[in-house]
């Protein structure tokens, strides 16, 4: 049966949805902000238009900011078992959600202009290269995992998350639209859902699942979005606390600490305006990069007998273990899917990413070293330069720009391919090096720069359900607030 948590009348009340979103751990600014959108949500669906008559102002719904997020450090690892620093930021997705009994979900994309229609099925196909893909993903494996008497919803949402810039606007829509059905249909009271999902890093690690067509626990897979990704993004829109950044590790996802943000300091975040698509071209050279990490776990499998699912589970296997593992890829036959080279160099990078870098940049800002941690984000950054090789142009120079404009740390960040790169800065220093940042960029990239989007941001809270003034993983019953240094 469909249920309902607020009225869609209480989300046009601008000051009141603003004030619990502040009380969740959002700034001032960025929950007015979302008061804004969600109030344009509420009001598209009790308006109607298109195929579908008006819900009605008094009409009860879901309601979910869902935030985007910064990969500070862990490019590439997630998937491979490795670690990541992440943090949630103050802009993502506003989605609105009016139940409906029978299995059709209507969705409409305000900042585009566009609705689609779908009816929750195990046989739903989506829409590849479209946003309704994820949306309709979601619909299909919740039909799989949760089958029987699933009801359907009409779906508003709108944002201020750029899109393809590598912020994980794509995991975003998969958390909400996900969020806005299961809360309709109380999964949360389902034994499937229980039996397989405790909390919310649980969820978030099955959201990831569900994007990349993998089984998680006892909830088969199935195709998936195309992409061969993590739940590094998942995570952190599920899991975050606002003023800190969060140290896991992945599959199976673990925290391993929290560290507040220095004090006195915001990111400044630039999108180079290259976009950081997980379609076509793009989609291959990602997957690449996952199908490289999966061989080298594979080989390593098949030369010593273990069952290591990924290369950070044979990294940790023993002593010696690094030095076994480059000499097992060294041997790969000639004729086969990649090259000795291309394995070396892909087990190269995850080496210094996620077991040297990642853990010394979290000491750093721990002990209050702010120069170290620039440096190691500096090296992370050489690093996707010339060993993953997922860098443009563009967010090479934002990186170098930022540093010598004064950041104390920078570095790009996402799939890669284009996306955008985050800058550590002091918060009364932010809109001068903004300022400063966006010019040399004009004059360096002229047409990219016409594209591009310059802003600051505090590390946010995790997704907020509107009618609830704590942040999600707390209803989930997750495991309470992280360990800090």
């Amino acid at each position: 049966m469909a249920s309902a948590a607020v009225t869609l009348s209480a989300l046009t009340d601008r000051a009141s949805v603003a004030r619990r979103l502040a009380a969740a751990g959002l700034s001032d600014a960025a929950a007015r902000a979302k008061a804004e959108l969600f109030a344009r949500c509420a009001e598209a669906l009790a308006a109607g238009g298109g195929r579908r008559s008006g819900a009605g102002r008094d009409a009860g719904a879901h309601a979910f900011f869902v935030p985007g997020r910064i990969e500070v450090l862990g490019k590439h690892t997630d998937y491979a078992g490795g670690r990541s620093i992440v943090a949630a930021i103050e802009r993502g997705i506003c989605l609105v959600a009016a139940p409906r009994e029978e299995p059709l979900v209507r969705a409409r994309a305000l900042d585009l202009a566009d609705e689609r229609e779908f009816r929750i099925g195990a046989d739903l196909a989506p829409a590849v290269g479209h946003w309704s893909n994820y949306a309709e993903t979601v619909a299909r494996r919740m039909a799989q995992d949760f089958p029987g008497g699933l009801c359907g919803a009409d779906i508003a949402f709108s944002g201020d998350l750029p899109p393809a810039a590598g912020m994980s606007s794509s995991s975003a829509l998969v958390v909400a639209f996900f969020l806005a059905l299961a809360a309709a249909n109380r999964l949360r009271e389902r034994r499937e859902f229980q039996a397989n999902i405790a909390g919310a890093e649980d969820l978030a690690e099955y959201l990831g699942c569900v994007e990349n067509g993998q089984t998680f626990r006892a909830l088969a897979g199935d195709r998936g979005v195309g992409t061969f990704g993590g739940s590094e993004d998942h995570v952190a829109m599920l899991c975050s606390r606002a003023d800190m950044l969060s140290q896991y590790s992945y599959c199976p996802v673990r925290l391993e600490r929290g560290i507040a943000v220095p004090d006195g300091h915001i990111f400044a975040v630039a999108s180079s305006g290259v976009a950081a698509e997980k379609t076509g071209g793009a989609m291959e050279k990602y997957n690449r990069a996952s199908r490289l990490a999966a061989e080298a776990a594979r080989m390593w499998c098949g030369a010593t007998g273990r069952q290591d699912a990924h290369m950070a589970a044979a990294l940790r296997s023993g002593e010696g273990a690094a030095a076994r593992l480059r000499a097992v890829l060294s041997a790969a036959p000639p004729g086969g899917p990649f090259s000795p080279r291309e394995l070396a160099v892909r087990f190269e990078h995850f080496l210094a990413e996620s077991e040297e870098i990642i853990p010394a940049a979290g000491d750093a800002l721990a002990d209050g070293r702010p120069v170290d941690f620039g440096r190691l984000a500096d090296r992370s950054q050489r690093l996707a330069e010339t060993l993953l090789g997922n860098q443009a142009p563009e967010t090479i120079f934002l990186a170098r720009s930022a540093r010598e404009l004064g950041a104390v740390g920078a570095s790009a960040f996402g799939a890669g391919f284009g996306g955008s790169v985050w800058a550590l800065v002091s918060r009364g220093g932010a809109d001068s090096l903004l300022g400063a940042w966006a010019a040399r960029y004009r004059e360096a990239f002229p047409a990219a720069a016409g594209r591009a989007r310059f802003f600051s941001t505090g590390a946010g809270p995790a997704v907020i359900e509107i009618d609830a003034v704590q942040p999600l993983p707390g209803l989930l019953g997750g495991s309470g607030d992280p360990p800090s240094d």
